[in-house]
């Protein structure tokens, strides 16, 4: 009996050696087997400081859970390392000797750890003695890379698969880039994993299109569970279904689109003159004396003279002239007219100004012609631009008593933005003149003679002419539109 004792006093000492071992400090130590790449829960009786001391970071992470009592131990890299826990004091309550081990197993899970550990939703263990990937993906993007890095670990378990709530907005995302393509009557969901695509279109082509966006929306498929399986491979399916129903119904064409074109023709001329000059031309009247210089009949020189020598000057003194003149007018005609995509629309107004040439037998009548004609075809393009084929002919009388008219022709094409305006055409015209002593004529009174004649002048003349041409497209609902503004500026208004 005695014998038996001892043996198990001998046990007991051994265990304890085991399970044990003192620091230099001659403490005991608590040894914990922690395994890299696992988690190890170490259960206490005292609510632990978030003050932990371990000796080598390198080898172990810990997680601190005061309100549960526990700590989780995390190995990180083989080898030993101490822990010293404290209360909420601060006061030492617990010591351990951590002996992380490194197996086959661990090490695959540090490795898909650092390769997967930023992929949201991914869970890494070890369960058994197999190394799984789990989890939820939640974002589509991240499945191609688990998939190429899962390829490297043919022997890790795989239970990976896309989130439920991914797939659903995907669906939404699906439905609305097939309803903004005008498919209005087509809708997705998802069902066991499965995207339905529903509805109605109204030819093949539709339903091919259909199909072109959804592949393009498609993530990259990882099957569930169930379907990796052999005992479910005849139910194997693609990872969409296209449940469309064809309407051949024709549909009515697009309404035409109406535009509203605005056109403005600005002339604008100027002229100055600017005059100088300075006349003397004195002349004597034909009712005064004579006298006579010349050669006798003797071949002498002789004077003779008759009556009584008198004479009228008249002009006497110089005269001087200095004079400006500047003027500028502007001409504006403008037209509106409302013309459907593609067809020209052509307004046209004229006046005609009459006018006589020549005088008595010889007068003929004239008339001159001034006015607005315009043509222009619209046809819309992308993004509100309307593409315009404008030709426009203007004509303008100046004011002269003989009316020279000015013509103006325009024939382009521009793409201008609705509602905003576009210099399609511009001429100007510059003339300038300048006159040396051109005064004219001296004047000549009852046939009297100037005894000489001095002209001294300049005359300096300008005139110039532009034109441009403005025109503003704008898109619009119906012709009714801009009515109400038209009456407001016709609208009689009394006090």
């Amino acid at each position: 009996m005695l014998n038996k004792f001892l043996f198990f006093i001998l046990v007991l000492i051994l265990s304890l050696k085991i399970s044990s071992q003192e620091d230099p400090a001659g403490e005991t130590l608590k040894e914990i087997d922690v395994v890299v790449g696992l988690e190890k829960i170490i259960k206490l009786d005292f609510v632990p400081n978030t003050v932990v001391k371990l000796a080598n970071e390198n080898l172990a992470s810990y997680q601190i859970v005061p309100s549960k009592k526990e700590v989780t131990i995390t190995g990180l890299k083989a080898g030993e390392t101490s822990l010293t826990l404290r209360d909420s004091g601060g006061d030492i309550r617990a010591r351990y000797l951590l002996k992380v081990t490194a197996s086959d197993q661990s090490k695959v899970v540090v490795q898909l750890k650092e390769l997967l550990g930023d992929v949201e939703g991914l869970e890494i263990g070890i369960k058994g003695d197999s190394v799984y990937v789990g989890g939820y993906i939640v974002v589509p993007s991240d499945i191609g890379k688990v998939v190429v890095i899962l390829d490297k670990y043919p022997d890790v378990l795989r239970l990976v698969e896309l989130s439920p709530q991914t797939q659903v907005v995907i669906a939404r995302k699906m439905q609305e880039e097939i309803q903004k393509s005008s498919f209005k009557d087509v809708t997705v969901r998802v069902v066991n994993g499965s995207y339905w695509i529903e509805g109605v279109v109204g030819s093949d082509e539709d339903k091919t299109t259909v199909e072109k966006i959804v592949l393009e929306y498609l993530p990259d498929q990882i099957q569930n569970l169930a379907r990796r399986t052999d005992a479910v491979q005849k139910t194997k399916k693609l990872p969409y279904a296209i449940l469309l129903t064809k309407n051949e119904k024709k549909k009515p064409d697009p309404i035409q689109k109406l535009f509203k074109i605005s056109a403005q023709f600005v002339e604008l001329t100027k002229g100055y003159d600017k005059l100088f000059s300075f006349t003397w031309t004195p002349l004597i009247g034909a009712d005064g004396g004579q006298i006579s210089i010349g050669k006798g009949s003797s071949g002498g020189v002789t004077t003779s003279s008759s009556g009584t020598l008198a004479a009228t000057i008249s002009n006497l003194f110089p005269k001087l002239n200095s004079a400006k003149s500047a003027g500028h007018a502007r001409i504006l005609e403008s037209g509106v007219i409302v013309v459907k995509e593609n067809v020209a629309g052509v307004i046209k107004k004229t006046t005609q100004i009459p006018f006589q040439i020549g005088t008595g037998d010889n007068a003929k009548a004239g008339i001159a012609v001034a006015g607005f004609d315009m043509s222009i075809t619209p046809k819309p393009l992308q993004e509100e631009k309307i593409e315009m084929k404008v030709v426009i002919n203007v004509s303008s009388v100046s004011g002269d008593a003989t009316p020279q008219t000015l013509n103006n022709t325009v024939d382009t094409t521009v793409i201008v933005k609705s509602q905003d305006s576009a210099v399609i055409g511009g001429v100007v015209t510059s003339k300038t003149q300048t006159d040396f002593d051109k005064e004219g004529d001296p004047i000549k009174i009852d046939g009297g003679a100037p005894l000489f004649a001095f002209i001294k002048s300049k005359k300096y003349s300008t005139n110039r002419s532009q034109f441009v041409i403005f025109v503003t497209p704008e898109i619009i609902e119906s012709a009714a539109t801009g009515v109400s503004e038209i009456e407001r500026k016709f609208r009689k208004r009394s006090r």
